[in-house]
């Protein structure tokens, strides 16, 4: 029995004999992985050059007035309305953020801390849903409440989660009520 213990003891791991090898593969993929880096970098810049038309954002009116519903959760980021994986990264829209959400008779302020804040007026929104993913995110169905609003030309879709999903429901009975009654009154 003794023999068969002191065969298992003696094996030993080889020593690695070639550092150079190694060293190049590890720098190697080092330098591979920051040219991957900077590839996405570069694209993200070039989508938000590609978006440059996009108006500057609204800013939130000094009496807004008072809140009707007010939000905690994340802002997810905004689309091209329609096309989900057709992220906006122009004017700040394609960054994730914390959001802060409170809805008035005079729209939608979104605050974002660490990243811009923005104010959709009551006039351009123009629907909101559930919804199960915007570009990059995609949760359970129903998971996402989805706002549409017009900047410009264009038809934008904003992506934002509660901490409490049973807030969606409300949020898009309620922007939808006030649409109708915005779009009535036109």
């Amino acid at each position: 029995m003794t023999p068969v213990i002191l065969l298992a003891a003696e094996k030993e791991s080889a020593e690695v004999t070639d550092w150079a090898a190694r060293i190049g593969w590890v720098v190697g993929l080092a330098l591979f992985v920051a040219l991957v880096y900077w590839l996405m970098r570069e694209g993200w810049k070039w989508r938000g050059t590609l978006q440059g038309d996009l108006p500057e954002l609204h800013t939130a009116p000094d009496d807004p007035g008072p809140a009707k519903l007010t939000l905690s959760g994340r802002y997810h980021g905004s689309t091209t309305a329609g096309q989900w994986l057709d992220r906006i990264v122009a004017r700040g829209l394609g960054t994730r953020s914390r959001a802060e959400l409170t809805l008035t008779d005079a729209g939608l302020d979104v605050v974002r801390p660490g990243a811009d804040d923005f104010f959709v007026p009551a006039d351009a929104l123009r629907g909101a849903r559930l919804d199960k993913g915007i570009a990059g995110k995609v949760l359970t169905e129903g998971g996402l409440l989805v706002v549409t609003w017009a900047h410009g030309e264009r038809l934008i879709d904003s992506g934002f989660r509660s901490d409490h999903a049973a807030e969606h429901n409300e949020w898009v009975e309620t922007l939808n009520q006030m649409i109708n009654k915005t779009e009535g009154a036109r």
